[in-house]
C-alpha cells in the first residue's frame, strides 16, 4: 500500500502543473471508454486544446529536416559517447575481420588450384636431367628428388612427351596417367591439405571473432538506445510539468503522446538498427576498396566504374525522399490528435450524427499519412532492387575481365575468386548505406519534433522563490487583476475583490465572463498580466505553484479517477488518512452504502470492469476533497451531475466542510449558492455587482435578471 501511496504522489507531482486547463477540465475528459484509467504524467491533458477543444498538430511545419537536428541528437548523447565509440569499434573490427576473408580463400583457391595440376615445374626438371644424359651419351639411372628413375623409365617417358599433342590439353592428362611409376610419383596432382587445414582454420577463428564483435556491437547498441529512449520520455515528461498553460491551448493531446511514444520509439529503434549498420557499411565499402586495389588494379577500376552508378542514384533518392520521411512524421502525430479527439468525445459524436463526419476528417488525415508514408516508403524501396542490380552489374564485369586476364597469365584463378567476393562487399553496403540513411532520416525527422518540444519555452523558474504560507488563515485578495489568455485579447480586465478568512465566495455570471479563469489565476495556473493576488496578505507571485497549490482542494465538474482501488482513489495525495475519517466523508455524500456493495468494498480497483454513474464519480471526488482537508477550496459545479435529492443530502456535507474555509464556488444554478457570505457577479471580465443574495435581488440589477431567468426557462 506504501508503494502504490508513493506512485499515486509521483502521479500527481506530474499532473499538478497541468490540472487546469482550459475549462478547468482535467483527465476524465479524455478517457473516453476507459475513464478510469490513469495515464501517467499524461494523464493531465484533457481539455487543453484550446476554445471549444479543437485540435490543432503543433507539429514541425517543415517539409525539411531542422538544420541543427543531429547536433542536438548528438549532444544529448554525450555521456553514452564512449560507449557508443567502443560499439562502433566492433563494428568496424568485426567487418575488418570478414574483409581479411577473400585474400585468404584467394590463397587457399591457389593451393588447391596448384594441387588439381601436375607438377610442370618437376617434369620439366626430368626432361632436362634426361635430355642431358642423352646429350652426354649416358645410359644411366637418374636420382630426383630421392626418387630413382631407371633408364627403361627414362625412355618410356621421353617417347611419351615427343608423341604427345601440344595443342590438345587432354592429351597432357592421358600421358600423365601413362608416365612411369618413378616419374608419376613426382609430378602427379597432390593438394597441400596441411596448408588448406592451416589456412580454414585461420578464416574460422576470424570469422568467429568478427561474430562476436558484431555480436557484442549490437547488445551495447541496443542498450544505449534503450536508455536514450528511456530518457527522452523522461525529459518529455518532466518538460510536459514546466509547459506553461497555453502551449496546450494550440497542441493536441494526441499530437503530444505521439511525441513521447512514437517519435522516441523511431529515434531509438533507428539508432539501434543504423549506427552499426551505417558504421559496418562505410568499413566494408573503403575496407573491400583498399583491399580490392591490393590486389589488382585494373579489376578494381572494373568494379568501381560498374558501381558508380549506384552511389548517384542513391544520392538522389535519399535527397528526395528526406522530406517525405518529416511529413510522415508529422501526418503521424496529426491522425493520434484526431483519433484521441474524437474517441474522448465519442459520445457527442454518437449523439449528433457525426460519424460521417468524423470519418471524412480521419480518412482525409488517414490519406495524407499514407501518401507521404507511401513516397516515403517507395523511394527507399528502390534502392534495394537498385543495388542489387549494380552488385550483380558488377558481378559480373568482374568476372568476364578477370577470365580475360586470367587467360593472358596475368593473374591466378584465385584473385578472380576474391574479387568475385569483394564486389560484393565493394557493393553490398552501398545498399545497407542506403536503408541505413533511410532510418536515420525518420529519426531525423523524429528528433527534431522531440526536440522541438523539449525546447518549447517554459514556465518561469521558480528555485528563487523562497515565500511560504504558514497555518494558513484564507484571506485572498484580488487587487486590479488584469489577464488574458492570447495578450491582443483581454479576457479579465480590472478585477478586485477581498475575501475573508472562512467566507463562502460565489462567482457567478453567463458563460464567458471568466469565472473559471479567476480560479486559474487564483491556483497560478496562469500568470496575470497586472494587478497582484494575495494570499494572507503574501503575493502568490513570491511563492511557487507547489506551496500554492498545497492550500487548495478543487472539486471539478470533470471528475478524475485513475485506475486504482477506491480508497487509493479517496486518500489522492493525501497523506496518514485515517480509515474512519475516509468512511466519514463517503458517509457525508452518501457514497459508503454503494461502496459497501462492491465485490471488495473501499479496496475494489476501478476499472473498465466496474461501472460508476457520473454522479457516483463526482461523490466521489466530492469526498476526495473532504478528506484532503485543506483551508482553501475551489467547487467548480461540483454537484452538477447530482440528482437534487443526493444534492440536498452532499450540500449540508460541503457546508460543515466549509465552516471555517475559504470556498470558492462557481455555480451556474443560483439557488445552489444563496446562502454564499458574498456573491461576486462578473460580466466580460469585470465583477459588476457584489453582495449577499438578498442584498443583489434588492438592488434589482444584472444578478437578479440572472436569477430569475432561471425560474422563467424552467416555466
Amino acid at each position: 500500500m506504501e508503494k502504490k501511496n508513493r506512485k499515486i504522489e509521483n502521479t500527481e507531482k506530474n499532473t499538478e502543473s497541468v490540472r487546469g486547463a482550459g475549462r478547468m477540465r482535467d483527465p476524465e475528459s479524455i478517457r473516453g471508454a476507459k475513464s478510469l484509467r490513469g495515464a501517467g504524467s499524461m494523464s493531465g491533458f484533457g481539455g487543453m486544446r484550446g476554445s471549444g477543444g479543437m485540435r490543432s498538430t503543433g507539429a514541425v511545419g517543415s517539409d525539411k529536416l531542422e538544420k541543427g537536428t543531429w547536433g542536438k541528437l548528438l549532444r544529448y548523447c554525450k555521456k553514452h559517447w564512449g560507449v557508443m565509440i567502443i560499439a562502433v569499434i566492433f563494428a568496424a573490427g568485426g567487418t575488418v575481420l570478414t574483409l581479411a576473408g577473400p585474400d585468404k580463400l584467394s590463397e587457399m583457391t591457389d593451393v588447391i588450384a596448384d594441387g588439381l595440376a601436375p607438377d610442370t615445374e618437376m617434369l620439366g626438371k626430368i626432361s632436362a636431367e634426361i635430355m642431358q644424359n642423352g646429350a652426354e651419351n649416358k645410359q644411366e639411372e637418374i636420382e630426383v628428388d630421392q626418387v630413382t628413375i631407371s633408364v627403361q623409365d627414362q625412355k618410356d617417358m621421353m617417347s611419351l612427351l615427343s608423341g604427345m599433342d601440344q595443342t590438345d590439353p587432354s592429351a597432357a592428362l592421358e600421358v600423365l596417367d601413362e608416365l612411369p611409376e618413378s616419374v608419376y610419383s613426382l609430378v602427379k596432382p597432390e593438394i597441400d591439405m596441411k596448408k588448406i587445414l592451416s589456412i580454414g582454420g585461420l578464416l574460422a577463428a576470424l570469422y568467429g571473432i568478427g561474430v562476436i564483435l558484431s555480436a557484442l556491437q549490437g547488445w551495447i547498441m541496443a542498450t544505449v538506445t534503450q536508455k536514450i529512449s528511456r530518457q527522452l520520455r523522461s525529459d518529455i515528461s518532466e518538460k510536459i510539468n514546466r509547459l506553461p498553460m497555453s502551449y496546450f491551448h494550440h497542441h493536441s493531446t494526441g499530437d503530444v503522446l505521439s511525441r513521447v511514444t512514437n517519435d522516441v520509439d523511431m529515434i531509438g529503434t533507428s539508432l539501434n538498427m543504423s549506427v552499426g549498420t551505417m558504421v559496418s557499411a562505410i568499413t566494408l565499402f573503403f575496407g573491400s576498396l583498399i583491399m580490392m586495389v591490393k590486389t589488382n588494379l585494373i579489376m578494381t577500376l572494373t568494379g568501381v566504374l560498374a558501381t558508380i552508378l549506384g552511389f548517384v542514384l542513391m544520392m538522389v533518392i535519399m535527397g528526395r525522399s528526406q522530406k517525405y520521411f518529416t511529413r510522415q512524421q508529422k501526418n503521424l502525430g496529426d491522425i493520434n490528435g484526431q483519433i484521441e479527439e474524437i474517441y474522448s468525445g465519442h459520445t457527442v459524436v454518437k449523439a449528433y450524427n457525426g460519424e460521417e463526419k468524423a470519418k471524412k476528417e480521419f480518412d482525409e488525415l488517414n490519406g495524407k499519412l499514407k501518401d507521404s508514408g507511401y513516397k516515403a516508403q517507395a523511394m527507399s524501396g528502390l534502392m534495394m532492387p537498385i543495388m542489387t542490380f549494380i552488385g550483380n552489374f558488377g558481378y559480373v564485369a568482374v568476372c568476364v575481365v578477370g577470365a580475360a586476364l586470367a587467360l593472358d597469365g596475368k593473374i591466378s584463378f584465385g584473385v578472380i575468386v576474391s574479387f568475385m567476393l569483394y564486389i560484393r562487399f565493394f557493393t553490398q553496403p552501398l545498399s545497407q548505406m542506403a536503408q541505413a540513411a533511410q532510418q536515420l532520416q525518420s529519426a531525423g525527422a523524429a528528433s527534431s519534433r522531440v526536440f522541438n518540444f523539449i525546447e518549447e519555452e517554459e514556465m518561469e523558474e521558480e528555485c528563487r522563490k523562497t515565500g511560504t504560507l504558514t497555518n494558513t488563515q484564507g484571506n485572498v485578495t484580488f487587487s486590479h487583476v488584469g489577464f488574458g489568455y492570447e495578450p491582443e485579447q483581454t479576457i479579465i480586465h480590472d478585477f478586485s475583490a477581498d475575501v475573508k478568512a472562512g467566507q463562502k465566495i460565489a462567482i457567478v455570471g453567463p458563460t464567458g465572463a471568466g469565472k473559471t479563469t479567476i480560479v486559474n489565476l487564483l491556483m497560478r495556473f496562469y500568470e496575470i498580466n497586472s494587478g497582484k493576488i494575495c494570499i494572507d496578505g503574501v503575493d502568490t507571485s513570491t511563492l511557487n505553484r507547489g506551496e500554492i497549490h498545497s492550500q487548495f482542494c478543487m472539486v471539478l465538474q470533470d471528475t478524475w479517477l485513475f485506475e486504482g482501488t477506491v480508497k487509493e482513489n479517496l486518500i489522492y495525495c493525501s497523506q496518514n488518512q485515517s480509515e474512519e475519517k475516509m468512511k466519514s466523508a463517503c458517509k457525508a455524500v452518501g457514497l459508503d452504502h454503494f461502496i459497501r456493495t462492491l465485490p471488495k468494498g473501499y479496496d475494489t480497483v476501478l476499472n473498465d470492469q466496474v461501472s460508476l454513474s457520473q454522479g457516483q464519480k463526482q461523490q466521489l471526488t466530492i469526498a476526495r476533497a473532504m478528506i484532503a482537508d485543506k483551508p482553501i477550496l475551489i467547487l467548480d459545479e461540483a454537484t452538477s451531475s447530482i440528482d437534487t435529492r443526493t444534492e440536498q443530502q452532499i450540500q449540508k456535507a460541503m457546508d460543515e466542510l466549509m465552516k471555517g474555509r475559504t470556498s470558492f464556488v462557481i455555480a451556474h444554478r443560483l439557488s445552489t449558492i444563496k446562502n454564499a457570505d458574498l456573491i461576486l457577479v462578473l460580466k466580460d471580465g469585470d465583477v459588476i455587482e457584489s453582495g449577499t443574495h438578498e442584498e443583489l435581488i434588492a438592488q434589482k440589477g444584472f444578478y437578479e435578471d440572472l436569477y430569475n431567468s432561471q425560474f422563467d426557462k424552467a416555466s
